[in-house]
This record gives structure tokens, sequence and C-alpha cells, in this order.
């Protein structure tokens, strides 16, 4: 995880710390990548949109910059 190239990490807390450890390792060792569809923020409000209406295809992200 490096803040530098504008990547980030957002989720809720389930588990130890050494379980949230273990899944990282994991997710570097086997390349698990998240399924994710991003907005820009300038179309925060289709976002959320599409969001209500369950419309979205996986994770929704807003893409600032």
């Amino acid at each position: 995880f490096n803040m530098l190239s504008g990547k980030n990490i957002a989720g809720w807390p389930s588990g130890s710390a050494i379980d949230s450890e273990d899944t990282m390792n994991f997710s570097a060792l086997t390349g698990v990548k998240p399924h994710i569809e991003t907005f820009p923020l300038e179309k925060a409000n289709e976002g959320f949109a599409k969001m209500m209406e369950n419309q979205v295809r996986f994770r929704a992200v807003l893409k600032m910059g």
C-alpha cells in the first residue's frame, strides 16, 4: 500500500488485526483486485443515483482528480 501512488483502501473492521494483515498479504501475493465501477467526482450524483437504484456493478468509487 503506497499512499503516494494515488491508491487507497477503505473498508470496515472484521476479525482481528492479524486477520486483516493475513488478508492483505494474500491479496498482494495472489494479485487479487477489487471489482469496482468508478465515477469522476463531477458525476457523483450519477453514481449515487445508480447506487440507489441497484444499477452499480460491484462497488461504486468516486475518483478525485
